[in-house]
C-alpha cells in the first residue's frame, strides 16, 4: 500500500496524468498513458523503461 497522501503528489511521467494504486498488481496505473508503473519493496518505480501496459 502507498501512502494516499504520497500517491496525491505523484504523476504519471509519460502524460503527466494521475496515478492510482492497484493492490492486485502492487503497482500505479496511468489510465491516461493506458500503462502500469511497478512498485518494488515500497518504492514506485516511475520510469518509462519500468512501464508496462495495463491489461
Amino acid at each position: 500500500m502507498i501512502d494516499p497522501n504520497v500517491l496525491a503528489l505523484l504523476v504519471c511521467p509519460i502524460s503527466g496524468g494521475p496515478l492510482t494504486y492497484n493492490p492486485l498488481t502492487e503497482s500505479l496505473d496511468s489510465e491516461q498513458a493506458g500503462v502500469r508503473f511497478p512498485i518494488v519493496n515500497g518504492i514506485p518505480h516511475l520510469l518509462e523503461s519500468a512501464a508496462t501496459a495495463l491489461d
